[in-house]
């Protein structure tokens, strides 16, 4: 199923996310349906496992309290990171968002000033990955009895 994309449905299932939160964060393009996006009436948007990734982010840092305007920078490091974003922690100190690559490198932002948040990536994608076999095993079962 991930090759195809997640309707929206699943994807506010699996993320534990309204479908307000999550119509309203594609139309405003702060986060966008890669695999296929709507055209028209009676078109679905299809996300990736990586766009589920990015509404998870997204999700975990305004529970926190983060702002919307502070999430927005992190979506867009997100997107402009060159490398995978494993063993990553996303970090602001309010001005911009960092990169830390280990524990030293916490600690090292840290002492450059105040954190605003962080969040460690590894932890999302592992978290997602359980919801997202959890909401498989449903359609698994009703596929294999004939359902749809």
């Amino acid at each position: 199923m991930s090759e195809q994309g997640f309707r929206a449905p699943e994807a506010k299932r699996i993320v534990g996310i309204s479908y307000r939160q999550l119509d309203y964060w594609t139309r405003t393009g702060l986060v966008t349906p890669s695999v296929k996006d709507a055209h028209g009436s009676g078109t679905q948007r299809l996300y990736s496992f990586q766009d589920l990734a990015t509404l998870n982010v997204i999700k975990k840092l305004l529970d926190t309290g983060v702002s919307l305007q502070r999430v927005r920078k992190a979506v867009d490091h997100l997107r402009t990171m060159d490398r995978p974003p494993h063993g990553v922690t996303l970090m602001s100190d309010g001005a911009g968002v960092y990169e830390a690559h280990s524990p030293e490198a916490v600690v090292d932002l840290l002492k450059n000033g105040q954190g605003v948040f962080a969040i460690s990536l590894d932890a999302v994608y592992s978290d997602l990955e359980e919801s997202v076999a959890s909401a498989s095993k449903p359609r698994a079962r009703r596929a294999a009895a004939g359902g749809s």
